[in-house]
């Protein structure tokens, strides 16, 4: 069936401003099989392949890595801690805490289960943006030294790893309590409930 018709059986537009092709696999098997040159046909509109796509906000890449997805949020979270370095002197702590949550942490948290496993090349960078919010709103530079007591005991956050740990955590107590989206209990209740204690376990020993 035309993906067209099907889309307006269903009540639906398909915009293709904002449709996006993707061919995913190891770089060998995507540069073996020519999947850049594969392109898809709707109707009247050709949509070439992409090397990177958006999913809700996450850049995925042809080999599924991670090095696009963290080069935006950290490009992204730098800037936005560059725009409130200029204000930092008319905040108090109180507020610039609130708004480095705002424009950073929740960003470095945003969809951040995707990191799990990720080598320590990648969730640095990460970490490099969480150390510079920790500066910002304490006040130090970055030749002043104590930077991991000013995270964990003055302002209580945790690490990049502890923070992917912790939504997973929290994910699968949802799942637990049947407060999960139906998408994510249903996966629960048929895939992960029977092995629930070894993934306890799994989860804890993630660094």
């Amino acid at each position: 069936m035309d993906i067209n018709h099907w889309m307006s059986a269903n009540r639906l537009k398909l915009n293709m401003d904002k449709t996006e092709l993707i061919w995913t696999g190891t770089k060998y098997t995507v540069t073996s099989r020519n999947a850049s040159f594969l392109s898809l046909r709707l109707g009247a509109d050709v949509i070439p392949p992409s090397q990177h796509v958006h999913r809700l906000g996450v850049v995925i890449s042809t080999v599924l890595g991670l090095e696009k997805r963290v080069s935006n949020v950290s490009a992204t979270c730098f800037r936005n801690l560059r725009q409130l370095q200029h204000i930092r002197h008319s905040l108090s702590t109180e507020y610039a805490t609130t708004l480095v949550h705002a424009f950073v942490t929740s960003r470095i948290d945003y969809c951040n289960v995707v990191f799990v496993g990720a080598p320590k090349s990648v969730t640095g960078k990460l970490k490099r943006v969480l150390n510079a919010a920790a500066r910002l709103v304490s006040g130090t530079r970055k030749v002043d030294h104590g930077l991991t007591q000013l995270l964990h005991a003055d302002l209580h956050w945790f690490d990049v790893p502890q923070r992917i740990k912790y939504k997973l955590c929290m994910m699968m107590r949802r799942c637990q309590d049947g407060t999960a989206p139906q998408y994510l209990a249903v996966h629960w209740s048929q895939s992960l409930r029977p092995h629930h204690d070894s993934i306890l376990v799994r989860l804890l020993a993630i660094n």
